[in-house]
C-alpha cells in the first residue's frame, strides 16, 4: 500500500486517487429499506487502501463509526503483513455503522463510487494487488439489490467510460485491522501518502457532497 513513499511520490501523477476526474455519477436510486425500521445499519466497502476509504466516510453526517479491517479471504485472524502478500484473499475494507434516518445506504453507495476508481481491477492508483480490489459486501437482500441496480444504472449510462469491475458479495467475517490503522488519516495528515493521496479525496468529497458532511 504505502511501500516506499519516495517511489510512490515519483509515480504520483499517474495515481487515480490524487487526480479529480470529471465524472458525474447518477444520484442514488434508493427506496426505503423496509427491512430496517429502527436503529443503526452496517455497510461494508472495499475500495483500495482503507486509510483512504475510512477517512472519506468518517466525514459523513449520520455515520457514527468506521472501522478498517480485512474481509473476503480464507486465513483466520489475518495480519496486515499477511494480507499485503495478496495470498490470503482478503480485501482491505471498512465497516461503516450509520443511521439510515440521516444517510441512506444508497447515498453511501454513491459516495463510494465517487471517491475511488471502480474500473481498475485489483488496483487503486499505485496500490496494486487483490487486497485493493473494489467490492461491496452486502448485509441483506436490500443492499444486494440496490448495489446491483446502481451498478446497472452506471453501466447503462457509461458513467466511467470503461467497464465497472466492482464485485458484489455477501458479507463474511470481518477482521478488525491493527490499532495503528484505525483513524489513520486524522492522526497522520502530514505523512506523504496522506497528504498526496487522501487529502485530495477529502477535498473532492467536500466539494461534491458538502450537504452530507458532519457540521
Amino acid at each position: 500500500m504505502k511501500k516506499i513513499i519516495g517511489v510512490f511520490l515519483a509515480l504520483l501523477p499517474f495515481s487515480f486517487c490524487a487526480k479529480e476526474k470529471n465524472i458525474t455519477l447518477p444520484k442514488s436510486i434508493e427506496t426505503k429499506n423496509m427491512e430496517i425500521q429502527n436503529g443503526m445499519e452496517v455497510a461494508t466497502f472495499a475500495g483500495g487502501c482503507f486509510w483512504c476509504t475510512e477517512a472519506v466516510f468518517l466525514e459523513l453526517d449520520g455515520v457514527s463509526k468506521v472501522v478498517s479491517g480485512y474481509i473476503g479471504g480464507n486465513t483466520v485472524n489475518p495480519t496486515y503483513q499477511e494480507i499485503s502478500t495478496g495470498d490470503t484473499g482478503h480485501a482491505e475494507a471498512i465497516e461503516i455503522t450509520f443511521d439510515p434516518n440521516k444517510i441512506s445506504f444508497g447515498e453511501l453507495l454513491e459516495i463510494f463510487f465517487a471517491t475511488h476508481d471502480p474500473t481498475t481491477l485489483n488496483r487503486q492508483g499505485n496500490d496494486i494487488g487483490t487486497q485493493y480490489r473494489s467490492e461491496i459486501f452486502y448485509h441483506n437482500p436490500f443492499q444486494k439489490q440496490l448495489s446491483e441496480d446502481y451498478i446497472g444504472l452506471m453501466t447503462t449510462e457509461n458513467t466511467f467510460g470503461k467497464p465497472i469491475v466492482t464485485k458484489i458479495s455477501s458479507a463474511t467475517k470481518f477482521y478488525v485491522a491493527e490499532d495503528y490503522h484505525q483513524n489513520y488519516y486524522n492522526q497522520n495528515k502530514t505523512q506523504g501518502y496522506c497528504s498526496y493521496v487522501i487529502t485530495p479525496k477529502i477535498d473532492k468529497l467536500k466539494k461534491l457532497y458538502q450537504d452530507k458532511l458532519k457540521k
